[in-house]
């Protein structure tokens, strides 16, 4: 016994109606991946490429009423700038935030900077880091 295929004769009445919003669905998914990748590139350069100053954390020690924190800042040579940090209570109230400048010539400044603190904190966060 054979069997009685339904499907017309290949390329005898043009495309089908699903050839052709497939490859419609294609062309709009491939033009939006394009716009995704600019945009995600154009945060990205500005993000980093455009950033003159940042830093991190390295330690930092708690008291009653201070929190000493070695910041490593890394910046463009002659950029001038301050880094914003903060500590917080256990119970996750801010007791504590400043801004603390940097204006050395350096690309690289390790400095202790003293944040006080209206309660004893236990943590010291940067907050981020602008340039003047």
């Amino acid at each position: 016994m054979s069997t009685v295929s339904t499907r017309p004769p290949e390329g005898r009445y043009g495309r089908s109606s699903d050839e052709r919003a497939d490859r419609t669905l294609k062309v709009v998914g491939g033009v939006l991946a394009v716009v995704l990748l600019a945009v995600i590139g154009w945060f990205g350069y500005h993000y980093v490429g455009q950033s003159k100053i940042s830093g991190e954390v390295i330690s930092f020690d708690a008291s009653k009423d201070a929190v000493k924190v070695r910041l490593e800042v890394r910046k463009d040579a002659g950029a001038r700038g301050y880094c914003t940090v903060r500590s917080q209570a256990e119970d996750g109230d801010e007791v504590g935030r400043a801004d603390f400048r940097f204006d050395e010539d350096a690309t690289r400044v390790d400095k202790v900077v003293t944040l006080r603190t209206t309660a004893p904190g236990t943590t010291a966060e940067l907050l981020g880091c602008h340039a003047d």
